[in-house]
């Protein structure tokens, strides 16, 4: 079974797009046949950096075809690992038109699993549970992005009754701190991360090799090989 990956958050600035592009990098570093689906059709930073380095398309979730299209890609590239970037705006679709997808992922023979991407805000995790509503007997997980603060300054969703139904069929995982001079290089140059690995200056390397570390430690957690 090939999962598909959504990565969420529901909002700009919390750090789907680094998300996303750890995950694929991940994916394709342990073997993974990886078919990449940005749904930024705003500002697509994942497509932009990742769409010649593997199978990629723009869709737009905010419309029922976008949903369409999404299904058929995941049926008919059944041999590949899907990965989505969401949308900033990406509750609203998923609240109307998400049920196109948990409904058929039987028939898909896949199952969906969830990366929510929070900061340290209240909307982050009350967009989490409007998520959860919907996306109801899916496996999500929650990744507090280390570029807000530490593990224990996450104290809002630490706390919280979210967290505890998390855990009761995910994790709640650490992204860890990417330095902003190299994060930057990865944006603006649109470079993939084994892209910037081999042309980075070797301090520059060191930092982008410790961070990918720690994403590895982070998806072993959680990802089936």
């Amino acid at each position: 079974m090939n999962p598909i990956y959504m990565i969420g958050g529901g909002k700009g600035g919390v750090g789907k797009s680094i998300v996303s592009m750890a995950l694929v990098d991940y994916l394709c570093e342990i073997g993974k046949d990886c078919y990449l689906i940005e749904t930024d059709t705003s500002n697509p930073d994942v497509f932009k950096s990742y769409g010649e380095a593997v199978p990629a398309q723009i869709l737009n979730l905010d419309k029922a075809n976008g949903w369409i299209d999404l299904v058929n890609l995941c049926e008919e590239h059944r041999d590949k690992t899907i990965v989505i970037n969401g949308a900033a705006r990406s509750n609203d679709g998923v609240s109307k038109y998400g049920e196109n997808l948990r409904g058929v992922l039987k028939d898909l023979d896949r199952s969906l699993i969830t990366f929510w991407t929070i900061n340290m805000q209240r909307d982050s995790v009350e967009l989490l549970k409007q998520y959860m509503e919907v996306m109801q007997g899916t496996t999500i997980h929650v990744v507090r992005n280390g570029m807000f603060g530490d593990e224990d300054e996450f104290a809002l969703y630490n706390s919280s009754g979210v967290r505890k139904a998390i855990e009761k069929q995910g994790k709640s995982l650490m992204l860890g701190e990417l330095a902003e001079r190299v994060s930057r290089v990865l944006y603006n140059d649109r470079r993939t991360i084994a892209q910037a690995i081999a042309e980075m200056p070797l301090g520059n390397k060191a930092e982008l090799l410790r961070w990918r570390g720690e994403c590895k430690k982070m998806f072993d957690l959680v990802v089936k090989l």
